[in-house]
Parts: C-alpha cells; structure tokens; sequence
C-alpha cells in the first residue's frame, strides 16, 4: 500500500461513518494548481473523540495512529497522525479549530474529483490561497507560497474579494500581492 492508497483507504472509511472531513495542505492545492509530490497527507476532520477508535478498527494493514495526538503550531489545533508502514509518508488528522477561518473554509467547502474514480470534500480554491499564504507567514514555509502562485496562475476567475478580507485579517496581504505579482 502506497501513501495515496492510504488516504483513500482513510476517506472510505470516513464516508462509511459519515465523518465530516476535508482534504487540505498539498492535496488541496493539487486539486487547484500545479501538482507536486508530497510525503503527507492532511486531512481536518469533525467528529466526535469516540469515532477515532472506530476509525482505528477499520484501518487496513499497515497503517496505524501515532500512539499520541499532538499540537501543530502552524495551524494552532489538535492533530493526530497516522502512519504508514515501511514509508515515510503519514496521514496528519487535523481536529476543526474554533479559529473563525477554519469554521468558514470548513463551511463553504466542495466536493471536487480526486482522481478518475474518487470525490472528496475539499476546500474552496480560494479558501485554499488564504491558509496557503498563512501557512507561508506562520511556518515560514517557501513551497506554501509556490503552491499560492501556481493556483493563481491556473485558476481563473476566483474570488479575490474574500481572499483579500481573511488576508487582512490574517496580515498576509503582502504575500498575496508578491503572488499576484509572480503570476503577472
């Protein structure tokens, strides 16, 4: 089983217990820009602390939960990590945050095709630009920036109104106008 097998193993299983999920991080802005590989898989989900234990019985071979859940400091939330056997790649389970951005992106998100056989609950591509570019600030993290350029450069008609409010909120302005500018 390879990382994109466990994943979509992981979105069966939460389609099966009707957990309200979406897929972000360099899923997401695969889906909207320039794919690029990955040794991850991000995943903020909504659900109750009892549903991780059934979770867990339905994991296939060779996929298991880090023994502890953690905090990530980017995203200031709750994570829990699923690792894959014989690979580097693990599945991070991000919990929905209070933050009024993680409730809106959570909210306005769509159900986008993964691949030719598969559809999944996704952000917005917009909403997508806006924790990219705060990813980018926060984290410092260069290929977070890279991926806001190429979504720009390959959507077309986007919602620059909402990406420019939760930007200024967020005091990521100035990276959005260094992305716009890039794609110029």
């Amino acid at each position: 089983m390879n990382g994109n097998d466990a994943v979509l193993a992981l979105i069966g299983i939460f389609d099966e217990l009707e957990v309200s999920y979406m897929i972000v991080g360099s899923y997401s802005s695969n889906l909207y820009g320039v794919p690029r590989a990955t040794k991850d898989a991000d995943l903020v989900f909504h659900f109750e602390s009892t549903d991780l234990s059934e979770i867990a019985k339905r994991l296939p071979e060779g996929v298991r939960f880090d023994e502890q859940s953690s905090f990530e400091m980017v995203t200031a939330t709750r994570r829990e990590i699923l690792l894959l056997e014989g690979s580097n790649f693990k599945i991070e389970l991000f919990h929905l945050s209070d933050d009024d951005f993680d409730q809106v992106r959570f909210k306005n998100r769509v159900v986008v095709q993964l691949d030719e056989e598969t559809w999944v609950w996704a952000p917005r591509a917009e909403d997508v630009v806006i924790q990219k570019l705060r990813w980018a600030k926060g984290g410092n993290r260069s290929k977070d920036f890279a991926d806001v350029v190429n979504i720009l450069k390959v959507q077309g008609d986007m919602d620059f109104q909402h990406i420019e409010r939760w930007c200024g909120e967020h005091g990521t302005t100035g990276l959005l106008e260094e992305a716009r500018a890039e794609t110029s």
